[in-house]
């Protein structure tokens, strides 16, 4: 058989709640030329069962059922064992419109030297309910990623993500160092090689729920990204990549010796404390007590007084109560 146009990676993690739409997405594609590369990532749920049933009505599922590994470790899998050039990203919580496998292919095939596009996406919650934007669509020309690079915006939406096979696996493909946020530093990395950009329409219905993976791990997920961040940098200005060959970040407060100079670990700790202020999942968990040191240290104290109330509205009154003594301390000193 020749191989097909596209190669389709998901990995699947206990998803049997929202699996089926997400597999009947991708079957329903205007673009039927591509296989479907499904990893079970060793989940104790129905997902492998539900894999094993779609692969044995539709011979373009190829299922991975196996021990958990995690994502990076499944997704580089995919990306070797793919028999396609162009790989299509997906998870097991989202919906594909039909029509989006043709529309980023042909954006590929019409721009050559562009090695990622991905799409402007639409949010939805649990039950498939339309949900308001509160934010900013993805940038769509590459220089408008790099822009949005520059401030911190946000680049591709990984689900939504198509890209070119052989640009991924000649930058390493995902790092294990980037756990949670591993989309970012891939797409950080790339940018220095390829063009990335997004189609300007709605092609993936993105769910947003509380036990989603970017609710659970705010604080190690905005860590990372931050680290990321400063990492790309690096690269810009011609140094060493300190990252590159790690299998985890060390913690905040090693990062100075990491990248071999005084203040990145200040620095990292400040712009994760700045972005934790509107979550409750980080205020709750050990994103406070990192908000906290950066108060210590003398760090901006920018709207830290309406994270008090909203400490108190998330239900954490003794937190509230905490953050509130420690910024009337440091104001009187």
């Amino acid at each position: 058989m020749p191989n097909p146009a596209i190669s389709v990676a998901m990995s699947v993690y206990n998803g049997e709640r929202f699996l089926v739409p997400a597999i009947d997405s991708i079957l329903a594609q205007d673009f039927t030329d591509f296989e479907f590369l499904i990893v079970d990532d060793g989940s104790r749920d129905a997902s492998p069962a539900i894999i094993a049933d779609y692969a044995s009505r539709d011979c373009r599922i190829r299922p991975i059922l196996r021990e958990n590994r995690g994502l990076i470790a499944s997704l580089n899998e995919v990306l070797h064992a793919a028999r396609a050039p162009i790989v299509a990203r997906m998870d097991a919580d989202d919906i594909s419109r039909p029509s989006r496998f043709a529309r980023q292919l042909a954006f590929l095939e019409a721009h050559p030297d562009y090695g990622v596009v991905g799409s402007w996406s639409e949010d939805i919650g649990e039950d498939g309910e339309p949900m308001l934007r509160d934010g900013a669509d993805h940038p769509v020309t590459h220089d408008e990623l790099l822009a949005a690079i520059e401030i911190g915006g946000q680049l591709i939406c990984h689900p939504a993500a198509m890209y070119r096979r052989d640009v991924v696996l000649s930058q390493g493909g995902y790092h294990a160092a980037f756990r949670h946020c591993e989309d970012l530093d891939l797409w950080l990395r790339l940018a220095s090689v390829t063009r990335l950009g997004n189609i300007p329409e709605r092609l993936l219905r993105y769910r947003r729920y509380p036990g989603q993976v970017s609710s659970r791990h705010s604080t190690e997920q905005q860590i990372g990204s931050a680290v990321a961040r400063l990492a790309f940098r690096e690269r810009q200005a011609g140094r060493p990549d300190p990252t590159a060959d790690l299998d985890h970040l060390p913690a905040i407060d090693a990062l100075d010796t990491l990248f071999g100079r005084r203040g990145v670990s200040r620095q990292v700790r400040e712009e994760v404390a700045l972005g934790l202020r509107y979550s409750p999942v980080a205020l709750r968990d050990d994103g406070f007590d990192l908000l906290m040191t950066h108060l210590r240290e003398g760090g901006r104290r920018d709207g830290m007084w309406r994270t008090v109330a909203r400490l108190v509205r998330f239900g954490a009154p003794c937190r509230a109560l905490r953050l509130a003594t420690a910024l009337a301390t440091t104001a009187a000193a």
